[in-house]
């Protein structure tokens, strides 16, 4: 059966990169492992930064897949611990996480399968500037992004991340955070400058070890692509070269606005079955008071209600063994702290990893978001969840419902 969908992109919608996947509950990991994705950029990031202008922009998109050669033995030119190295012996990376993957990668629908991790091919222009959107479509896998250039990585200029820029607000003007590597864990974007390599190199996009605890899965480092230096790599489009800048927000800054309530919620799991030593997981999210349980599709009330207009701070706990990856739907957040500890991280996201509890230690893993329901389109009900689909479809998603308000958008007032 065909059918066609509409959607409206809002005038304020912030410029970068978003993606768009099935979200059939209990059947989304397998739809999205068979490659059912794909890229959106809503354009316009030059207008928010100046630095952009003119320069060619490019998307990779990483998925991930079941493994092509499940039985297959590690190549004795792959990893040697801790190190992973290059068939030339140029180190790749300096992390840990060796072994058989616990999927296989791909990046633009090309594999690079285990055990030999033969890469893409990325053609560029020498020495040529180019801003470059990487989308961690995985259902899974968790990435870390670094360009390798003989043994040493190369700094990348991160200008937007989750599809927002990074000086947004009145933060800095035409701001370039300068990095050697970008975590991404599934659902996360990145939009970054490649500040070029001349002729005679050998760079390389690599995802370094990702530790995902002692009940997650195996994410080695790896490579992804050869880069290749070429005066005949393919042009690739141009970003407006004269852009005109983004008129500035209406709201407040994020940062700036005390939140009217505070909730905490947690990731946990347990078995189906205790007595059955194979038995499934089931994951669930949940609102601290509330009763612990996986999802339920034909629940009548939503698990949280707010009304738009609204800034709260919501405390994710992971009282599990493995990572976990909290996103939200129709709206981006701030991150406030890092298990407690006051952070000054002044950029927006929708999607960020809440890492494992070690099972000793009598505090939880957490972060403290600040939620933005200020936006008059950011009404109606949607969800949140662990984008670890396989736990999003195990139970590990909740609801929130966005009521309209009398008071006006942005002001937070109206009937309780």
């Amino acid at each position: 059966m065909w059918r066609e969908y509409r959607f409206r992109i809002p005038a304020g919608e912030p410029p970068g990169v978003y993606w768009y996947h099935p979200h059939v509950h209990g059947f989304t990991n397998p739809q999205v492992l068979g490659g059912a994705s794909g890229a959106l950029i809503v354009e316009g990031i030059e207008r928010a930064n100046r630095e952009l202008a003119g320069l060619p922009e490019r998307l990779l998109v990483i998925r991930d897949q079941d493994l092509l050669h499940p039985d297959a033995q590690p190549a004795k030119s792959g990893f040697v611990p801790p190190v992973l190295k290059d068939a030339e012996g140029d180190i790749l990376n300096t992390g840990t996480g060796t072994g058989k993957p616990a999927k296989d990668l791909s990046i633009n629908f090309v594999p690079v399968p285990y055990p030999d991790y033969p890469p893409a091919t990325v053609m560029v222009r020498p020495s040529e500037r180019q801003l470059w959107h990487i989308l961690n479509a995985s259902a899974i896998t968790y990435l870390d992004i670094q360009i390798m250039v003989g043994n040493q990585p190369q700094s990348i200029g991160v200008v937007s991340l989750d599809g927002t820029p990074i000086n947004e607000n009145g933060m800095a003007r035409d701001r370039v955070l300068w990095v050697d590597h970008v975590f991404l864990p599934p659902a996360a974007r990145v939009a970054f400058i490649f500040k070029g390599v001349p002729k005679g190199t050998r760079p390389r996009l690599i995802t370094r070890s990702v530790d995902t605890g002692p009940a997650g899965e195996n994410d080695p480092a790896r490579p992804l692509a050869s880069i290749t230096p070429s005066d005949d790599a393919p042009e690739q489009p141009l970003l407006p070269a004269s852009p005109e800048p983004l008129p500035a927000s209406s709201l407040t800054w994020l940062g700036g606005v005390k939140p009217m309530e505070t909730r905490k919620l947690y990731f946990s799991e347990r078995p189906e079955d205790p007595n059955r030593a194979n038995s499934p997981t089931v994951f669930m999210i949940t609102v601290d008071g509330q009763t612990p349980a996986p999802f339920n599709p034909h629940a009548i009330h939503p698990d949280i209600t707010v009304h738009q207009g609204d800034v709260e701070d919501w405390v994710i706990e992971n009282r599990s063994q493995e990572s976990h990856t909290f996103h939200i739907h129709e709206l981006h957040f701030l991150l406030t702290k890092w298990d407690g500890v006051p952070v000054d991280e002044p950029f927006l996201r929708d999607t960020i990893n809440v890492p494992y509890w070690n099972g000793k230690s009598e505090q939880y893993p957490s972060v403290t978001l600040r939620m933005d329901f200020r936006n008059a389109d950011t009404v109606g009900t949607f969800v949140y969840h662990c984008h670890l689909l396989e736990h999003e479809d195990g139970g590990m998603m909740g609801t929130i419902q966005v009521l309209p308000t009398s008071g006006g958008p942005g002001t937070g007032a109206g009937p309780r």
